[in-house]
């Protein structure tokens, strides 16, 4: 049985952030999944494809019990135990889930829906790589893309109407040889699909949730809609601040040196692939903008918030309740200090070339009166770590973050994951959102559709 911690002292209760422990079915139920898939006029039909173990899902249903997820996949390829998918499946039963890869579902198997949801997968771009070592979108994992286009497309008229999407916010600036091309890819894809495209590169711990993540997020609908109808009697900029669903949901203003872009994305998908931006030094997309019949208008934001926050030290279990395998030996702290202090050493390759290498020294121990930094994959496991968190306990002993308090800075229900190790655990929460900010954008986008 997975340890009962006792939930936070201080919960922050407004429309960002929810009750970290508030979404209750996935921790008393093993079987939502027949009742979700019997859907009424009034239900929104959720597709959620790359889903990892349900951020998107708890976001959603969070947001209205509206949102009824009818069909989902997870597939891992690069791991024979799939524990992702075995948590979803665990969480939300096995009905309507598929567990094979997406490219080999056939687009008739997949359940009709109003909306499609995603975090399509982001590691050839990711921030523990550097640009010049990114793939874009025509790596291994960006060429999923186009299995969410392949969806919409051979879905014709029966396609969701409506799209939200999640990317690490350097696809807006991806390939380095030919900066903004991914995206640019993306939208003229949409566009010929007819839809209308939002985008906003949001930290959640600006909003007042509990980690410093910034992640691209997008809102698209078909022409169709009252959204789009509503976009086209309204100045593009007007859109991004003031009227369209991400201003609605996180409230901005125009950054002070912003200069607004405006631009068409020309021809065909080969023609954008090969000529976008081509030897530019500076993508042409920003932090906000939107898209429609492929005329862009982008320029940077500053968010504008003024609620509740929450902080990492609100967010931790009792010290008592963490198992002794998460406290750092006393002999080992030198190795974390030096991981986490600054350096300007002599460093040499494998092929015995010699280089200078320097870098600024981290925070350490991790504020506990701040939202905690970006979990990543590799938060997990003993060894020392430059960017896993560490915490400094009431009685002077250091320690990493458990499981339950890595879900809480996602804002996931307590012990989502357990079932699967520590490390894949830590692992899972590093690919994952923070489930707040679809809560928000959920609740919006319904008022408005």
């Amino acid at each position: 049985m997975p340890t009962k911690y006792p939930k936070p002292a201080k919960i922050v209760e407004n429309a960002v952030c929810e009750p970290i422990a508030k979404y209750s079915a996935a921790q008393n139920q093993t079987n939502l999944f027949n009742d979700a898939v019997k859907t009424s006029s009034k239900d929104v039909r959720v597709i959620e494809l790359f889903a990892g173990v349900g951020g998107f899902r708890i976001g959603l249903e969070r947001a209205s019990d509206r949102y009824k997820t009818v069909w989902s996949s997870q597939w891992e390829p690069s791991t024979k135990t799939q524990d992702a998918s075995n948590i979803y499946q665990k969480r939300f039963g096995v009905e309507g889930h598929s567990n094979q890869d997406i490219a080999s579902v056939p687009t008739k198997e997949i359940a009709k829906a109003n909306l499609l949801v995603g975090g399509f997968p982001c590691q050839d771009y990711s921030v523990a790589s550097t640009l010049k070592r990114s793939g874009g979108i025509e790596g291994k994992k960006g060429v999923l893309w186009w299995q969410i286009y392949r969806i919409l497309r051979e879905n014709g008229d029966d396609a969701p109407k409506f799209l939200m999407l999640e990317n690490v916010d350097r696809l807006l600036k991806s390939p380095v040889k030919q900066r903004g091309r991914d995206f640019a890819i993306i939208l003229a894809s949409l566009a010929d699909l007819d839809y209308c495209v939002e985008w906003r590169v949001i930290n959640a711990a600006d909003y007042g949730m509990p980690q410093r993540r910034r992640r691209t997020y997008m809102v698209a609908y078909k022409n169709d809609t009252k959204l789009a109808k509503a976009s086209a009697k309204t100045k593009e900029s007007e859109w991004i601040l003031e009227k369209g669903v991400m201003a609605e949901s996180f409230r901005c203003q125009m950054s002070e040196k912003a200069k607004v872009n405006e631009f068409e994305i020309e021809g065909d998908l080969v023609q954008v692939s090969n000529e976008f931006n081509k030897d530019k030094k500076n993508s042409p997309f920003f932090t906000a903008g939107f898209m429609c019949n492929r005329k862009v208008c982008t320029f940077d934001v500053t968010p504008v918030y003024d609620g509740p926050r929450l902080t990492l030290g609100e967010l931790l279990v009792d010290d008592k309740d963490v198992p002794e395998s998460f406290y750092i030996d006393a002999e080992e702290l030198p190795k974390w200090e030096y991981q986490k202090g600054g350096k300007s050493e002599k460093r040499t390759t494998a092929e015995g070339f010699e280089y200078n290498y320097s870098e600024g020294p981290m925070a350490f121990p991790d504020s506990l009166d701040k939202p905690s930094r970006t979990i990543i994959t590799g938060e997990g496991g003993k060894g020392a770590s430059r960017f896993k968190h560490v915490i400094k306990t009431k009685d002077g002993r250091y320690r990493r973050l458990v499981p339950v308090e890595l879900e809480r800075l996602n804002m996931f229900p307590d012990n989502h994951t357990e079932g699967a190790s520590d490390l894949r655990r830590a692992f899972l929460m590093g690919n994952a959102l923070v489930t707040g900010i679809v809560t928000a954008i959920g609740k919006v986008l319904l008022a408005r559709m």
